[in-house]
């Protein structure tokens, strides 16, 4: 009973956000078709990823890369076999092993040095990782991400790896409810992505940003990828991480 009760909850928030995400959408002239709700679900256990599977969620991002192969894992022996992976937090080179068999998208490549790594385990394993750029648009040093004038130079080193498929940009913005930082930051993260198509010849579509607080400003200014966690799965327990 306790387990319905976790799927009708979420199902209920889901929607909730679908909806408002919808809405968005339709007043930017756009169609909720052309964006993902990615649901975050870092720190949340495996069974809730289950339940909220249950709920008709497939898509989730996790920021750890050793809760998301534990829940992997665990998930994957229940033949839960049909999830969509992204991994959005920082990457270190030396753990891009762990997650290169099964994830589907990295959303913070940075540096040639972690895509080189992304590439040289991606061929290992026979498959193509589709990534995004992580940009920093906010200036702020604590965040991670290249800067914005670096991102055609960057792309254009890419562009001789193999089994990655690069499908556009990612970002953090600031944490604020100053609607005007937000476009801000958002606004730079798409001009970017025109630019860098525009230099390179290329037709980069994804724009990964927006979360619970900014999402629809997000979807205003361009987002095809939102990251929604708690207004999904509630508040996180910090204290039983590991």
């Amino acid at each position: 009973m306790e387990n319905n009760n976790i799927t009708n909850e979420i199902a209920v928030k889901y929607e909730n956000i679908y909806l408002r995400a919808q809405n968005a959408a339709e007043k930017a002239g756009r169609s909720i078709g052309d964006i993902k709700i990615i649901a975050v679900s870092k720190l949340h256990p495996a069974k809730v990823i289950e339940s909220a599977s249950a709920a008709g969620l497939k898509c989730f991002g996790e920021n750890y890369v050793q809760e998301l192969t534990d829940k992997y894992d665990i998930l994957s022996n229940k033949g839960l076999n049909d999830l969509e992976w992204h991994f959005i937090g920082h990457l270190q080179t030396n753990k891009v092993r762990n997650i290169t068999p099964f994830v589907n998208y990295i959303h913070s490549v940075d540096s040639f040095k972690l895509a080189d790594e992304i590439s040289k385990r991606a061929v290992l394993a026979e498959r193509d990782i589709n990534i995004l750029i992580q940009m920093n648009t906010s200036g702020e040093s604590s965040k991670s991400g290249c800067q914005p004038d670096y991102a055609v130079e960057l792309i254009s080193q890419l562009s001789t790896l193999q089994n990655i498929k690069i499908k556009g940009l990612m970002t953090i913005g600031t944490f604020t409810d100053d609607e005007k930082i937000q476009r801000e930051e958002f606004t730079v993260l798409r001009e970017t992505l025109n630019d860098v198509n525009s230099q390179l010849s290329l037709n980069l579509k994804e724009l990964s940003m927006g979360m619970t607080g900014d999402f629809e400003t997000a979807i205003d200014e361009g987002a095809t990828m939102v990251r929604i966690g708690t207004a999904i799965f509630g508040s996180r327990n910090y204290r039983n991480f590991r």
